[in-house]
């Protein structure tokens, strides 16, 4: 099942809408074919491992895959029908399907056929592999995720906005590993007008590809200076996308659309982009997944509104002890611990003395907000 998860993670961001998948085919203990999922409209892991070999499977050969197979014809035709078909006996589940239209009937459809089937496998693994496409099938909304990189004490910047670079080498190139994974990128107007982002997939020794860039812009700050950021004028701006208000002015509509920049007016009674009517409009657009990446101001009104679902948070073995420097998140208001927003399904990796933790946000019943903090921005 190891083995089956590295291929599963050897086509990172390749699948879309699709879940990534892998599978082994195992005679008398030895690995002789392996398949994972191809680019949307190919073949499942399980079809490409079969193919791999060429042959019919011997008598008491095993399939490992990541995922329980699915059961219904689709574009591919249904892996059960084609494990059946191969008359394989045995079959090693990781993770149940979570479309819950599904869940479960793939393995009842091969039992039912007088298969051995063993579940769970590495379970957490296999379902943690497919963040996107599960929230996404379960919720039929976007997997709204944040990543933020700071000090021990929760500091993004000095006081003088001095941020580059908080995280070392390691930990940003795992960033860029995230990037591949989701199919779009966000960032508010102010890391746009500071920071003047490419916000594109940079892998080492790798090719430079360009997710959807979202700028989360209710008033077109970013269009009013001359120099314009690089997303709306670089060789990838078709693929950003600017969200604004009807506050932004419909002058600067035109010049972003006149630049080959895409704009989404989302209706709002202030100059903040409802995130709940966002959600929506990337339904439509079938945008599964959105990794906001700052500022600190958008991160924490996401948080705010309990839009926000999952969080990336890395943190360097560094201190400011400053309460004067930019700090990650703001705008709650607890008075009690059990107040607080907690991670669950966390997960931990280190990258040379940077360390990753990540995880679901879970919101408490009664989250009390500091109007004020709001209101100044």
């Amino acid at each position: 099942m190891r083995r089956a998860l590295a291929l599963a993670r050897g086509v990172w961001g390749e699948t879309q809408p699709n879940p990534m998948v892998g599978a082994v085919l195992v005679e008398d203990g030895v690995i002789v074919a392996e398949g994972a999922t191809a680019p949307d409209g190919g073949p499942h892991a399980e079809r490409r491992a079969l193919e791999a070999l060429g042959r019919p499977p011997r008598p008491g050969a095993t399939l490992y895959v990541t995922l329980e197979p699915c059961c219904t014809e689709g574009r591919t035709g249904a892996c059960t029908a084609r494990i059946l078909a191969a008359g394989i006996r045995r079959v090693v589940v990781g993770a149940v399907d979570p479309n819950p239209a599904h869940a479960g009937r793939g393995l009842e459809v091969l039992r039912a056929a007088g298969v051995e089937v063993v579940s769970g496998v590495l379970a957490a693994e296999c379902a943690d592999l497919n963040l996107i496409f599960n929230h996404w099938i379960t919720r039929g909304t976007p997997l709204l995720a944040a990543k933020v990189a700071s000090t021990i004490d929760g500091k993004l910047a000095c006081r003088t906005g001095d941020s580059q670079w908080i995280t070392g080498e390691a930990a940003r190139a795992d960033v860029h590993r995230w990037r591949r994974l989701f199919p779009a990128i966000g960032v508010g107007a102010m890391t746009v007008l500071h920071d003047n982002p490419r916000l594109t997939v940079r892998p080492p020794g790798g090719a430079e590809s360009c997710p959807v860039r979202f700028v989360f812009d209710g008033l077109l700050r970013t269009v009013v200076e001359k120099n314009l950021p690089r997303v709306f004028t670089d060789e990838f701006r078709g693929r950003t996308i600017v969200v604004t208000t009807p506050h932004g002015g419909l002058g600067y509509v035109r010049k972003l659309r006149d630049l080959g920049v895409q704009v989404w007016v989302i209706d709002s009674p202030s100059q903040r982009v409802p995130f709940a009517a966002f959600r929506r409009r990337c339904v439509e657009e079938r945008i599964s997944g959105v990794l906001i990446e700052g500022g600190a101001q958008l991160i924490s009104e996401l948080l705010r509104a309990r839009e926000l679902d999952y969080l990336f948070a890395y943190h360097a073995p560094l201190l400011f002890a400053d309460d004067k420097a930019r700090t990650i998140f703001s705008g709650l208001r607890p008075e009690r611990v059990a107040q607080g927003v907690r991670l669950d399904e966390v997960r931990h990796e280190s990258f040379g003395g940077d360390v990753l933790m990540r995880g679901r946000l879970v919101y408490p019943e009664k989250m009390l907000v500091d109007e004020a903090v709001f209101r100044l921005r």
